[in-house]
C-alpha cells in the first residue's frame, strides 16, 4: 500500500522560545512539508496555552495558504460548541473561496483550554455539547445551502455562496466520536496522540457502522500520532525525552514554560509512577530511526485500514523536528 503523510502541527512553543518564533515555525514547516508531497497541513485550536501558539484556526489557515501553493490546509480542528455554526460556515466558505479545493474543515468537541478560557468564549454562557450533533447537522446545512424548512433560519446564506465546500472531517479520541462520525456520513480521525487506547476498534466501528451520505459514499478515516525519527533510535529517543517530560508536566498541572530541552529532561527524577506513566503515554508516539519509523507507520496503517497518517511532531529544537519530517519523506514518500 501507497502511504500519504499529512501533518498536524500545534506551533508549540519551547521554553526560551517566543509565540512569534512558534507560529514563523509552523509557516516554514507547512512549506517544507509541500515540498516533500505531504497530503495536507493542519493546525490546531489551544487557549490560554504556555505551550501552544495555535488560538486561532481560522486566522492560520488564511496565512498558511497564502504562503504555500498546493498542499492542502485545515483545522485540526474548531471546537464547534465555542462557536455558532453559522459563523464557522461563513469562515470555511471564506477560505475555500480564496483557496478552491484546498480547505479542509476538522471538527472537535473538547474544550481546547481550561474552563475559565471556555467561559471567556461564551462570555459566561454554559458550553452545551449536547448540542454538538445538532451543530454539525446545521453547519453542513449551511455549506451546502440545505437547512430543512423548519429549522428558524432556513433560507439564510453563508456568505459568500461558492461552487465548492471545504472537505468536513470529524475528529475525536473516543468510541462516540467516532459512531458520530459513522452516523453522520464524514471522515474520521482518530487522535491517537491523545489517546494510546482502543483506536483500531474505534476505528472499525466507524467503519461497520458508516452510513454513507450525500458528502461520502464510503467511510474514511485517518489516524494522528506524535512521531518523532531521527538518525538512530538513541538520537530519536533523545529528542523525545522532551515529549516524555512535558506530558507528564501537563498530566500533573506543573508550571510550563513550554516544552522541555531534553537536557533537562535527562536531569529529571522521574518517580515510579511518573516512569509509569511515560511508558504508557508512549502509547501514543512512534519514535525512533527510518526504518523502525516506516515499519510502524506501515503497521498503524493497517491497524486502522487507512492510507494516509498523520504526524505530530514536538521537539524543543526546530531543526530536529524539520529533520524528522525529511527523514520520514525519504523514507516512504
Amino acid at each position: 500500500m501507497s502511504i500519504k503523510l499529512s501533518v498536524l502541527d500545534q506551533s508549540p512553543i519551547s521554553e526560551g522560545m517566543s509565540p512569534q518564533e512558534a507560529l514563523n515555525h509552523t509557516v516554514k514547516l507547512a512549506q517544507m512539508t509541500e515540498k516533500l508531497g505531504f497530503t495536507r497541513f493542519w493546525v490546531s485550536e489551544h487557549h490560554d496555552s504556555p505551550s501552544l501558539a495555535g488560538s486561532s484556526p481560522e486566522v492560520l489557515i488564511a496565512h498558511l495558504a497564502q504562503n504555500t501553493s498546493r498542499i492542502r490546509v485545515g483545522s485540526g480542528g474548531v471546537m464547534l460548541p465555542h462557536y455558532s455554526s453559522y459563523k464557522v460556515a461563513e469562515n470555511f466558505r471564506l477560505l475555500e473561496g480564496l483557496n478552491p479545493d484546498r480547505i479542509d474543515l476538522g471538527l472537535g468537541r473538547a474544550p481546547g483550554g481550561m474552563p475559565m478560557a471556555s467561559m471567556a468564549l461564551s462570555e459566561g454562557k454554559h458550553r452545551d455539547v449536547h448540542r454538538y450533533p445538532e451543530q454539525i447537522d446545521e453547519l453542513l446545512g449551511y455549506l451546502t445551502d440545505s437547512l430543512p424548512s423548519s429549522h428558524p433560519y432556513q433560507g439564510l446564506t453563508a456568505a459568500p455562496k461558492i461552487e465548492s465546500m471545504p472537505e468536513v472531517w470529524m475528529l475525536g479520541s473516543s468510541p462516540s466520536s467516532a459512531m458520530l462520525a459513522a452516523q453522520k456520513g464524514l471522515p474520521y480521525t482518530f487522535a491517537q496522540f491523545i489517546n494510546g487506547e482502543g483506536g483500531p476498534q474505534y476505528t472499525q466501528a466507524y467503519r461497520n457502522n458508516f452510513v454513507p451520505s450525500d458528502y461520502l459514499d464510503k467511510p474514511k478515516n485517518t489516524v494522528a500520532v506524535f512521531t518523532i525519527c531521527a538518525e538512530t533510535d538513541e538520537e530519536a529517543e533523545r529528542i523525545a525525552s522532551s515529549m516524555d517530560l512535558s506530558l507528564i508536566m501537563i498530566e500533573q498541572g506543573m508550571r510550563s514554560t513550554g516544552t522541555p530541552s531534553p537536557e533537562k529532561a535527562a536531569a529529571y527524577q522521574y518517580s515510579p509512577f511518573e516512569a509509569a506513566r511515560v511508558r504508557e503515554n508512549r502509547k501514543r508516539m512512534i519514535v525512533g530511526n527510518p526504518d523502525k519509523v516506516k515499519r510502524e507507520i506501515l503497521e498503524l496503517s493497517e491497524q486502522y485500514q487507512t492510507d494516509e497518517i498523520m504526524l505530530v511532531t514536538i521537539t524543543y529544537d526546530f531543526q530536529d523536528k524539520l529533520k524528522s519530517f525529511q527523514l520520514i519523506a525519504d523514507a516512504l514518500l
